[in-house]
């Protein structure tokens, strides 16, 4: 047995049951190449690669690189599993579980209720076809909103920019003409994530971090989250959360899991069987479905799908149901968008996925 099958993740109290990969009957040589890989490949700025399968925690691996906490440098970091990182726009997938929640708990209600019959202090935008904006549209992202976040960051045209700038960031948005009816085209848009997250709070009651703590962090044992916020105070729901890595992984294994952690249910079956369906076209080759992006891999002329919260900068949490494994790669490639996708991708398909899909085909 080689000494990466005997590598097995610490103990850290945290819920995660761990296992060296060759005690979980994974080949620890289809893994043994990913820490040297990303050691060699400075390029890809990778921080933490993170896997679990059939809900045990089998490989955790830090790095050293240049990190971001949102717009403030933080220099280079030794990376560990105590320290928080920017989901980005992972905080989507995370707001779309907190949606399963409210709608569980009766709060929501049906979800093709018009979003101004929530917001009622923005009647006065619902002419031009905004009426028929529902809450459904938010989820799928397919409102109708003229927007451009394919800008770089850096022009002051970029709507998300423009929205983060905003003195009402959630009037900002729904001020937006309407480019497409709602519900003809899917469109990459931030504010869809800020309206959602407004109707959340009118609709338990909550400020939305704290919403997103009592419905979600705190049942997964999760303590410690920081927030980037708007001027008004509200978080930032497109992508303002920072969580440590194995409590992001944990929102994956929610995913993976039918909406349980451990013994635990934390949001419906049916919503994340609904949330993880295709229910628009998005860019490339992708679906969409609650915040959630949809795709495929193949391995061995097998094709896998998977769904996946996808974040600016390279983060990516991926969960594969149907081989019970959920793949976390957190990078800093906040300047290089064309590299971003690259970490994430090799730590999927070029370990996790075959090593998960041969040992699943092993008898138990």
């Amino acid at each position: 047995m080689t000494g990466a099958a005997r590598i097995c993740p610490p103990d850290l109290a945290d819920g995660w049951p761990v296992a060296a990969p060759g005690d979980m009957g994974i080949d620890p040589a289809l893994l043994a190449g990913l820490a040297p890989q990303f050691e060699a490949w400075t390029d890809a700025n990778l921080h933490a690669a993170l896997i679990a399968w059939r809900g045990t925690l089998i490989y955790e691996r830090y790095f050293t690189g240049e990190d971001w906490a949102f717009a403030r440098p933080l220099g280079v970091v030794a990376h560990d599993a105590t320290m928080l990182h920017d989901l980005r726009s992972i905080t989507k997938s995370v707001t779309g579980l907190v949606a399963g929640v409210a709608r569980d708990r009766g709060w929501l209600g049906d979800l093709d209720r018009p979003v101004l019959d929530w917001l009622p202090e923005h009647a006065d935008l619902r002419d031009g076809g905004k009426g028929a904006i529902t809450v459904r549209h938010l989820l799928t992202m397919t409102a109708g909103f003229d927007w451009n976040e394919d800008l770089p960051y850096a022009d002051p045209r970029n709507s998300e920019r423009q929205m983060m700038a905003a003195p009402d960031p959630v009037r900002f948005v729904l001020e937006q003409p309407l480019r497409r009816p709602p519900g003809a085209v899917h469109v990459y848009n931030g504010g869809h994530t800020t309206l959602l997250a407004a109707v959340l709070e009118r609709a338990s009651g909550m400020p939305f971090d704290a919403l997103v703590q009592e419905t979600l962090l705190a049942p997964l044992g999760i303590a410690r989250a920081e927030w980037v916020r708007y001027d008004t105070g509200m978080a930032m729901a497109p992508s303002g959360l920072r969580l440590r890595p194995r409590d992001l992984l944990k929102v994956g294994q929610v995913a993976v899991g039918g909406g349980r952690w451990r013994d635990r249910a934390i949001v419906g079956a049916d919503w994340i069987a609904e949330a993880t369906a295709a229910h628009a076209n998005a860019q490339g080759l992708w679906f969409y479905g609650y915040h959630w992006w949809l795709g495929r891999s193949l391995v061995g002329r097998r094709e896998l799908r998977w769904a996946a919260g996808i974040g600016w900068g390279g983060q990516r949490l991926f969960v594969v149901p149907e081989l019970d494994l959920v793949v976390l790669a957190l990078a800093g490639l906040y300047g290089n968008p064309a590299l971003q996708p690259l970490p994430g991708e090799v730590v999927l398909r070029r370990y996790a996925l075959p090593a998960a899909l041969a040992a699943s085909r092993r008898p138990r």
